[in-house]
């Protein structure tokens, strides 16, 4: 069966799905979801603080160019409840709780220390360089919702209400599984005619990166044992991968040996190029990916279908890059009856996102994959892209470095 783009990554997302959640410390849960919405239960800040390093005051006291006697000194982490009196200032540091009656701090820099008094050197309002309490957030606030990747600041907000852990979805233990009597393991002697095995080593990395656990099989030989042997173990994980071995080849045998171990295909051809001899199914609540033996199609493919994927199964609710339009610096060609995935190299002028191929779109090509920044997607039904269109593209990698 043979689905579209879209059609394929449609049907993966609708089959897989999230995973149990686990309670992790806080630096362990960097990148990943959190499973429970986030609700304020304490106003942050806790109180009334000075964000600056100078002096409190009541501003009805306040003239530029006025005179008020030094009372006293409020650190950070002080725990008095102190209260200024009228026609004084008193020292205080960043951080440190404003005192009872006082509506305003005066920075260092716009006074002059006059032997135990202050000097004004400008106007003051209420209010200025005062952090109220809850003026970030209030009891009950909605801090962030469950599905929301944990970056650092998250990770800074939730060690400000004292969570030195968070829950979290479990990270998927993923398969991978090179297939082909071609292929030799890396670190061995390159013998002739054979191949080293990439494709585990490219999409485990990727796995890594997007917060998975990967677990390489090794290699299973073009034979129904070798591949039974192989294919049940990789079956016991959340995901299972295999690269190669599901085109129309005489020894291209996964997809039979996956469907008498009982995985259930959802298709297994795609519409695209690269990566038509893509498949994918599920045997119970592991998601099984098929996908070409090809590095580059293997990379691209894992990188529109399966990505999004464990993402989904890891509790994310962000898990398809968003589609950003680039307009094309040149005019682009393909066959009709197969959308594209272009390899592009991205670039900023005058303030518009513009894309251009990044090299040789053939198929064997890897070093166009790693010179793009971008995946385009040029749709099944045209031939012929001129200068100056916009098109739809994805991201590669967490932050892309633009051509310059």
């Amino acid at each position: 069966m043979t689905v579209s783009y879209y059609q394929a990554r449609d049907r993966i997302l609708a089959a897989v799905q999230p995973l149990a959640s686990e309670e992790v410390p806080l630096l362990e849960a960097i990148n990943r979801a959190v499973t429970e919405a986030l609700i304020a239960l304490r106003p942050l800040p806790a109180f009334d603080n000075s964000a600056m390093d100078g002096y409190a005051v009541l501003t009805k006291d306040c003239t530029a160019g006025g005179v008020l006697p030094i009372v006293g000194c409020l650190q950070a982490g002080a725990d008095d409840n102190r209260r200024l009196e009228a026609g004084t200032a008193m020292k205080i540091m960043t951080g440190a709780p404003i005192p009872v009656g006082a509506d305003a701090v005066i920075p260092f820099e716009e006074t002059a220390l006059m032997s135990g008094q202050v000097k004004l050197l400008g106007k003051v309002k209420a209010g200025d360089h005062i952090r109220r309490q809850g003026e970030d957030l209030r009891p009950g606030d909605l801090v962030f919702d469950a599905g929301t990747a944990l970056r650092p600041a998250e990770i800074s907000l939730l060690a400000s209400f004292g969570q030195a852990t968070v829950r979290v979805g479990r990270r998927a233990r993923v398969t991978i599984l090179a297939t082909g009597d071609e292929l030799q393991e890396l670190g061995e002697a390159l013998l002739e005619g054979r191949i080293v095995n990439s494709n585990s080593w490219g999409l485990a990395a990727a796995i890594q990166e997007l917060g998975g656990i990967p677990h390489m099989l090794g290699i299973a030989r073009d034979n129904r044992d070798s591949l039974r042997e192989k294919l049940s173990a990789g079956l016991q994980a959340d995901a299972l991968i295999t690269s190669a071995g599901v085109s129309a080849g005489d020894y291209d045998l996964v997809r039979d040996v996956l469907e008498e171990l009982g995985v259930i295909q959802h298709f297994w051809k795609i519409n695209i190029k690269p990566g038509k001899p893509t498949a994918f199914g599920m045997h119970k609540r592991t998601a099984v990916f098929s996908l070409p033996g090809n590095p580059v199609s293997a990379l691209m493919t894992f990188e529109e279908f399966v990505r999004p994927a464990l993402l989904k199964m890891m509790g994310h609710r962000t898990f398809l890059k968003p589609a950003l339009k680039a307009r094309l610096q040149e005019p682009v060609s393909k066959k009709s009856g197969r959308l594209q995935l272009l390899r592009v190299a991205l670039e900023f002028n005058d303030g518009e996102l513009q894309i251009a191929s990044a090299g040789d779109q053939n198929t064997g090509i890897i070093r166009t994959l790693v010179r793009a920044q971008g995946i385009a997607l040029l749709p099944e039904n045209r031939e012929h892209f001129a200068a100056g269109e916009l098109l739809e593209v994805h991201l590669l990698g967490p932050q892309p470095a633009f051509r310059s």
